[in-house]
């Protein structure tokens, strides 16, 4: 099945979702439409002085991208660019899919990821698949034909990239394709046809997840090994060893079945993150751990991995004094069940944040790239009154700011005390 008939339907799919095993093949990736991108080629803004970088923004803007050649079915697309004319390398990120109708899950909003890359000059597309969100079409599952649902998701990313790369502030001869969880299992399956610019495959924990399916592990491992036969791009794997949704021994398989064709692959074991692996690209504390094995893997395929801008993370309050972090009793205006809500935020790893109202209410939110803000949006959501952090990371920060606002995180649902994680996709 070739993206060009996918892409006549009025539907497809959207899922995303690993191991230790460093096995690295020969790499052939001269590419003779375009040679390898040197810095020289990155759009730079004027610099006043050597030492210091440009700032730049995420430029964050939301469009649709057709789907067919009617615009009858559109993608809902977030986009991030540095500032300025371009052409810039572009990334795509294809996102997961969490449990239940596609339809409730948010827009795909890849901060920490996107923020790395504006930083490097990139262009970041992170599309929402069909049935997804509000993308149009419907997801579909096509029974336990895990190849074909690959294959299926693979259309939209085909369609995001032919858009894009139409784009003048695109740079169209240096692409890469990433994707976590089920998204991780769409960008391997759209290196079978691969557009020529796209230089790179990175797949963060992919696959797909079908309980219900007899041998779905049989038939995930089949899928991967029928791609692997059919792509020429070379790509990165990267697996965790406490991924609540892969064991290791499937991983192995997974990689094994892919890499047995002689495509050029590396697989990455960066051993447990936190409490779940699945969740490592969502979280800003995961970029440490991911990105030294991209960087590597990107300038081997010539991209560029140099900083080229300033991009601030969320901004951090400054520490107050009020009280000791452990000091339960000091947390103001909250109650007993707000107290043994504090005594469950300490339990949390870093980063993490405590909100609390005049009237009680509180919150507390972990992981994601602004747990901050997040705890703030939830407690607000108890209160009338304004919500401001009390404690962020190790800090109590209560008195020193008057408010807090911050871009928000992967997160989204909860009420007062709900832990707040990136979104951790499996089917």
């Amino acid at each position: 099945m070739v993206f060009s008939k996918i892409l006549t339907k009025c539907a497809v799919i959207c899922v995303a979702a690993t191991c230790a095993i460093a096995v690295a093949h020969a790499d052939p990736l001269a590419d003779t439409q375009a040679g390898p991108l040197t810095r020289a080629h990155v759009p730079r803004i004027a610099l006043d002085d050597d030492v210091y970088l440009p700032t730049a923004h995420l430029n964050e803007q939301i469009i649709r991208v057709p789907v067919d050649a009617a615009g009858t079915v559109t993608l809902e697309t977030t986009i991030y660019k540095p500032d300025g004319a371009g052409p810039f390398p572009m990334i795509v990120f294809n996102h997961g899919k969490i449990p239940g109708d596609p339809r409730t899950q948010e827009r795909s909003d890849p901060r920490p990821f996107a923020r790395e890359f504006v930083r490097r000059g990139y262009v970041v597309v992170a599309p929402n698949r069909q049935g997804f969100g509000h993308s149009g079409g419907v997801y579909e599952q096509d029974g336990c034909d895990v190849e074909r649902n690959g294959i299926g998701q693979a259309g939209d990313v085909a369609a995001t990239i032919d858009y894009m790369s139409k784009q003048p502030y695109v740079d169209a001869k240096h692409i890469v394709v990433a994707g976590t969880s089920h998204g991780g299992l769409a960008t391997i399956a759209y290196g079978t046809e691969a557009a020529p610019g796209v230089r790179a495959l990175i797949n963060f924990s992919g696959g797909l997840r079908q309980d219900a399916c007899t041998d779905w592990q049989g038939n995930l491992t089949r899928a991967f090994g029928a791609y692997g036969e059919k792509t020429k791009v070379p790509s990165l794997w990267m697996y965790g060893d406490n991924d609540s949704v892969w064991t290791a021994p499937l991983v192995a398989g997974m990689y094994a079945a892919y890499a047995a064709h002689s495509v050029s692959a590396k697989m990455v074991d960066y051993g447990s993150y936190k409490n779940d692996a699945h969740r490592l690209v969502g979280d800003r504390d995961g970029v440490h751990v991911w990105w030294p094995a991209v960087e590597a893997f990107l300038a081997r395929v010539g991209m560029p991995t140099g900083v080229q801008y300033r991009v601030s993370d969320p901004s951090q309050p400054k520490a107050s004094g009020f009280a000791a972090l452990d000091a339960v009793d000091a947390v103001p205006y909250v109650d007993e069940a707000g107290r043994n809500g504090y005594r469950n935020f300490l339990h949390q790893y870093p980063s993490r944040a405590f909100a609390v109202s005049n009237s009680g209410a509180w919150s507390w939110a972990e992981g994601g790239d602004d747990p901050m803000s997040v705890a703030i949006a939830n407690c607000q959501k108890q209160s009338a009154d304004t919500c401001r952090l009390y404690a962020v990371d190790n800090t109590v920060v209560w008195g020193a700011q008057s408010s807090q606002t911050a871009d928000g995180g992967e997160s989204a649902a909860g009420g007062a005390g709900e832990e707040q994680h990136a979104i951790a996709s499996r089917e």
